[in-house]
């Protein structure tokens, strides 16, 4: 499998959340309709789907999260720190090095699932 594709998080409040991940995070909202919001991404598709409407699509309720974590790589994690503590955002963990040669940062949506910035260190 060469590439993926989507990554969808089930969230409890659309609205709620395209407010956060447009205002907070600060992405673009491409494509939006029937529960499903995606957003403006360069290399892959990152979309919220209505957990109410898993059952009409799957045939069953989705899990509880946190159930995954997807990533930023952004240039500045102190600065996107100072940037969401101005916003009243709770940080998880961090600004804080890591073994593997990132500086990262950890917060939550408001459904719980988890978001890493995370800076490459030289």
């Amino acid at each position: 499998m060469p590439r993926l594709d989507y990554v969808i998080h089930y969230v409890e409040s659309l609205g709620r959340s395209v407010t956060f991940y447009r205002d907070v995070i600060g992405l673009t909202v491409r494509l939006e309709g029937d529960g499903y919001v995606e957003f403006a991404m360069d290399n892959t598709k990152f979309s919220l789907f209505e957990r109410s409407r898993l059952a009409e699509l799957i045939g069953r309720e989705g899990g509880t999260p946190p159930c995954g974590e997807i990533g930023f790589m952004i240039d500045d994690v102190d600065g996107e720190a100072a940037r969401l503590e101005r916003l009243g955002v709770e940080i998880l963990s961090g600004p804080v090095n890591r073994p593997w040669r990132e500086r990262t940062l950890h917060i939550a949506d408001p459904d719980g699932n988890i978001i890493e910035f995370a800076q490459k260190l030289r």
